[in-house]
């Protein structure tokens, strides 16, 4: 495949991605008023493409076993951003929760630059400063600094860490295909929500009574899920790592407006400011690492 097109088709999945993880907080909060608490919701919708897609990848796996250390770290990074935002979106206001989460292009700058070396340029900081700068703007209340203030803004932060630290591994592991690197993120969901369904099986209790609509929606989640797993992987493996994390703040603007529409949530004039601070910084996304090796480049 053309290295320009095969750039066009990475980028354009991670936009893909953006735009569904922007949206699927909604499904989220339909089963959580239908009795689905965040772990459990959680763990049925990694678990499903884990069961029907999983078996797929078991080849690929063990062709990887030498990267097992860095599944394993992908896998509980990637567990507890998706346990975290789940439960986050639940809990708070997801313009907000997502603000946290993504001030997570600034650890990605830290993570990218001991794991995988790569260097901004001075066009690369000022897209980076301009990212974070729209999404302080739109966080910002006079007379408050935009830290967390609740449980769910914390999880909010805490899944951006995360969030940052499973996109560069996942570039670190390079040499990893697609499909494994998705399983290890299902069965890291898999395990944490495990662990904590063992904390709080009360989460399980709706199974006794679910109406079929409800197991229709998990199952189209799971499905939304595994879509978004596998256009992310495919993406961040010919992506850089920063670069990534700015497209992805595409989901921020998405959220705003589903949670307009949605929800009683209304974004203001700062708001709008800040979305169109990230849209800028993403449009420039193309510009921000200094030479890099053309295999680095192009993996």
């Amino acid at each position: 495949m053309p290295i320009p097109l095969q750039r066009t088709l990475a980028i354009s999945s991670l936009i893909y991605a953006a735009t569904l993880w922007g949206l699927v907080w909604y499904p989220y909060r339909l089963l959580d008023q239908a009795g689905v608490g965040g772990i459990a919701s959680a763990f049925f919708s990694y678990v499903i493409p884990l069961l029907l897609l999983g078996g797929l990848h078991g080849r690929a796996l063990r062709a990887a076993r030498g990267h097992w250390l860095w599944l394993s770290a992908l896998g509980l990074a990637a567990g507890w951003t998706n346990v975290a935002y789940v439960l986050a979106v639940l809990e708070g206001e997801v313009v907000r929760v997502l603000l946290l989460f993504y001030l997570s292009p600034l650890w990605t700058v830290l993570f990218s630059r001991f794991l995988l070396h790569e260097k901004l340029n001075r066009a690369g900081w000022a897209v980076m400063a301009l990212a974070a700068g729209g999404a302080l703007a739109m966080l910002w209340q006079p007379g408050d600094w935009p830290l967390p203030a609740s449980r769910a803004e914390w999880l909010g932060l805490s899944a951006g860490v995360m969030f940052a630290a499973s996109n560069v591994i996942s570039r670190h592991l390079g040499g990893v295909t697609e499909g494994a690197k998705s399983l290890a993120v299902w069965a890291g969901v898999a395990v944490l929500t495990l662990i904590g369904l063992a904390l709080q099986p009360s989460e399980l209790d709706f199974v006794a009574d679910a109406a079929p609509r409800t197991w229709l929606l998990l199952i189209g989640v799971g499905l939304l899920i595994a879509s978004m797993t596998y256009t992310v992987q495919y993406g961040l493996a010919r992506v850089p790592a920063n670069q990534a994390i700015v497209i992805f703040l595409f989901e921020l603007v998405v959220a705003a407006v589903a949670a307009y529409f949605l929800s009683d949530e209304r974004m203001g004039v700062q708001e709008w400011v800040g979305a169109a601070m990230i849209i800028t910084a993403s449009l420039f996304s193309g510009h921000m690492e200094n030479g890099q090796p053309k295999s680095e480049q192009d993996a």
